[in-house]
């Protein structure tokens, strides 16, 4: 991801409540994992694949820590 598109991708993130961040974080979960099981496979997907959908959970995660902390709930 560029630049610009990580920003656009944060602030849908900020503005998302706290379901549709559940829902994106399955949908990159699922991601993740077929993108392991095509590497199991034998195909080969761009190696930077792994590391985009892992930060983009990484991204979410923390989204949704922040959003509890600020409620006010505990982790």
């Amino acid at each position: 991801m560029k630049l610009g598109q990580i920003k656009q991708y944060r602030e849908k993130l900020a503005h998302s409540s706290a379901v549709e961040l559940a829902d994106e974080l399955l949908k990159l979960r699922r991601e993740q994992f077929a993108l392991r099981l095509q590497r199991a496979s034998g195909q080969t997907p761009k190696p930077n694949q792994f590391a985009v959908a892992r930060r983009n959970i990484a991204r979410v995660k923390t989204v949704q820590r922040q959003a509890r902390k600020a409620g006010g709930e505990k982790a």
